[in-house]
């Protein structure tokens, strides 16, 4: 809550947006490159709190950093409605937002951005990185025992292996470690459609929720690779007190 206006920049941007206008609660997601692992995982935590943010009343847009063909893949990936997603050609937007252009290290984006994969000005990375691979109790429980998982890498397991290596109803070892494998897989194998302009793969993305009257009721930047939302355990608990006058 920051009793601020939101920025001119965002409200110019989301002006012309069906649905976007005052008069009602909006949720604008920045989202990075579509090819980002941020950009994938937001995008997964947010479909099944679709109706739920509908129920509130909370209209959403998230606006990205890439090209119409890989909008489409990329919500046919994580099902993400199509409509709900704008794309940028570049991050003046996120830039304009005051939004982390990353680390700018000599060489270029690629040598910057494996710079912020190994830790090195992406704080939060590698501490988020670990929680994939050892489980985490305080966060949800990412596969249904039914469900057959392929990443396109390893062999297809039953989801049920994990209840049985580390039990049910929270983050089992390696089960988000496996998300993010299978995101990856996805983004290797179609680089070029999600990725068109690489210049951009360091921006960091953010969130800004503005109420009826323009003001922002929520803002947070995100200042590294894999650190989104500043609850990772449970990226949408902003939301919390929102949600709870739908109730």
């Amino acid at each position: 809550m920051t009793g601020m206006n939101a920025p001119d920049p965002l409200l110019e941007r989301i002006a012309d947006a069906p649905g976007m206008g005052r008069g009602c609660r909006r949720l604008v997601v920045l989202l990075t490159q579509l090819g980002d692992f941020d950009s994938m995982e937001y995008a997964q935590a947010l479909v099944p709190a679709l109706p739920q943010l509908d129920q509130a009343g909370i209209q959403l847009l998230a606006i990205a950093i890439g090209d119409p063909k890989g909008a489409d893949r990329f919500c046919a990936f994580t099902g993400f409605p199509v409509e709900r997603l704008q794309v940028e050609p570049n991050a003046n937007l996120h830039q304009a937002l005051g939004l982390s252009p990353g680390l700018q290290a000599p060489g270029g984006a690629w040598p910057s951005l494996l710079l912020m994969c190994a830790g090195i000005g992406s704080p939060g990375t590698l501490a988020e990185v670990l929680r994939g691979y050892t489980g985490d109790r305080t966060a949800p429980q990412r596969f249904g025992d039914d469900e057959v998982i392929s990443t396109g890498v390893l062999p297809a397991i039953p989801a049920g292996l994990f209840r049985r290596a580390g039990g049910g109803g929270f983050q089992r070892p390696f089960e988000l470690a496996t998300v993010r494998l299978r995101n990856m897989n996805e983004v290797l194998r179609h680089w070029g459609t999600y990725v068109p302009d690489d210049r951009f793969i360091t921006q960091r993305g953010g969130t800004f929720l503005l109420d009826a009257d323009d003001s922002l009721l929520y803002v947070y930047r995100d200042r590294g690779i894999l650190g989104f939302s500043e609850t990772m355990n449970r990226p949408l608990a902003f939301l919390d007190p929102w949600m709870a006058d739908a109730g």
